[in-house]
């Protein structure tokens, strides 16, 4: 007996950060946005100085000893992935960094929680960044 139920769409696997200085630039100069699952942090893809490619976004995933065993850090690391891969980029900004630094709450929440604020920290944190590049404009003395 078959089914014929329609199968789901295949979704391209998010763009991960393999480098620990891509980690660091990230933690770095990078902004910051807390929520109740993880802070998250991002960064522009080009060092200081250089112009941000036009790639696409990439992801980084942190779960420190401090949240859990190892059993318990893979889990919330998976959970991370696959709410990544189910709802796509949820808003990333192309030529972006974005690492995420697990809570614990993370290991327990429901999964359509943490889809949600992935969601709300992606918009947050890019209105946040852009906020920071008007201040410093407007900061800037102006040239003479």
């Amino acid at each position: 007996m078959t089914t014929d139920a329609p199968a789901e769409p295949q979704r391209k696997k998010p763009t991960r950060l393999r480098r620990r200085k891509d980690f660091v630039r990230a933690s770095e100069i990078g902004a910051r946005l807390s929520a109740r699952l993880f802070t998250l942090q991002m960064a522009g893809q080009g060092g200081p100085g250089e112009a941000a490619p036009a790639g696409e976004a990439r992801f980084g995933l942190t779960v420190t000893k401090k949240v859990a065993g190892a059993v318990g850090r893979n889990r919330i690391r998976r959970r991370l992935k696959e709410a990544l891969r189910v709802s796509g980029d949820l808003g990333a900004r192309p030529g972006r960094d974005y690492v995420f630094v697990a809570r614990r709450a993370a290991l327990d929440a429901p999964f359509a929680d943490i889809v949600t604020q992935m969601a709300e920290g992606f918009a947050r944190i890019d209105e946040r960044s852009a906020g920071k590049a008007r201040r410093n404009k407007k900061d800037r003395p102006a040239a003479s």
